[in-house]
């Protein structure tokens, strides 16, 4: 009798729950990004930078982390990353709207500033990359400490060319620091292919230069990143320091809500790049593995509707921060 094959995912020990629930915060994901577009074009909130076509890259590399012990310097359009470290939608919603609830910044930020301290989610800011080098403190400083603690950084591969993100991994590179770099690569930054920011065409051909790994992985096979964020993560636990992941990810979006696309890529090229959305590639993993079928991805898609439903109409209604709020964390109090 043939020995039957083990699947993907129980070769990498995660079981068939684990496998739904990455698919569940990957629907999740690209259900609420879809809402804030609708929102942002209705009017109701200003401005949104979409994960759509990275969101097996986020779930899958946030599932390699310990959630409220590791830490986190996402860069802005890492939705995924947060839901999965536990970011909840209403949260999202309340940052959407600049409602005085909004545990990222109080609604002073852009969307998309994500920043949650109970969660170890540093808040970011405007100027791309620099995430990277708080991310390469926060190593340090556990390093020093002696806490058991990876940290995870992105960016783009645009933002990568940053002097900020060279500085940061050679810092971390020299000193052997437990931090991940992940870049997800969506071939363009903003208007520019990728052919024209990146010489050589390879993020991850950098990671050498830094004395540290530099891993490939298609980026829109949520189990093939986290297969290597996993081997990464317990290679920082062993003190044999950062690794740089290259996640070859799709963009299905313009790059924010204030671009169109249309302008500078081919009709062809955009319906070309849906053959590559990663939630059809982890749905049909589901279906072909018996992990779920027609009705329960029926449920699932009302369940996740009925959660953006309610996370929308709640955090619309709730207050703006008061008027003496502005100043706060701006000025020192006495």
């Amino acid at each position: 009798m043939k020995e039957a094959t083990m699947a993907r995912h129980e070769a990498l020990g995660l079981t068939a729950d684990q496998v739904r629930e990455m698919y569940y915060y990957m629907l999740l994901t690209r259900r609420l990004d879809e809402r804030l577009w609708l929102l942002q074009r209705g009017g109701k909130i200003p401005f949104v930078i979409s994960p759509q076509g990275q969101e097996a890259a986020q779930v899958g590399a946030a599932f390699a982390f310990r959630r409220r012990q590791d830490w986190f310097t996402p860069y802005y359009r890492d939705l995924g990353v947060n839901l999965v470290v536990g970011v909840t939608p209403r949260e999202v919603m309340l940052s959407a709207f600049a409602r005085g609830a909004d545990p990222a910044s109080g609604g002073k930020q852009m969307p998309s500033h994500w920043g949650n301290r109970p969660l170890n989610i540093v808040s970011g800011s405007s100027p791309v990359t620099t995430q990277v080098l708080h991310a390469v403190g926060i190593a340090q400083a556990a390093r020093m400490r002696g806490d058991d603690v990876v940290v995870y950084t992105a960016c783009g591969e645009g933002s990568s060319n940053q002097g900020d993100f060279h500085e940061a991994l050679n810092w971390a590179g020299l000193h052997k620091l437990p931090v991940i770099f992940m870049v997800q690569n969506n071939e363009y930054a903003i208007s520019v292919p990728l052919s024209q920011q990146v010489a050589g065409g390879s993020v991850a051909a950098r990671g050498r230069g830094y004395g540290m790994p530099g891993v490939e992985v298609d980026g829109t096979d949520v189990l093939a990143v986290y297969e290597v964020v996993k081997e990464a993560h317990e290679r920082a636990r062993r003190g044999e320091g950062p690794t740089l992941i290259e996640a070859r990810c799709i963009r299905i979006t313009s790059h924010s809500s204030d671009d169109d696309q249309r302008r500078y890529r081919d009709p062809e090229e955009i319906a070309a790049v849906q053959a590559r959305d990663p939630i059809r590639k982890a749905r049909q993993y589901l279906f072909e593995h018996g992990l779920m079928d027609e009705a329960a991805e029926q449920e699932l898609e009302r369940k996740v509707a009925a959660i953006v439903d309610d996370a929308t109409d709640w955090a619309e209604a709730q207050p703006y921060a008061a008027p003496e709020e502005a100043l706060r964390h701006v000025y020192k109090e006495g």
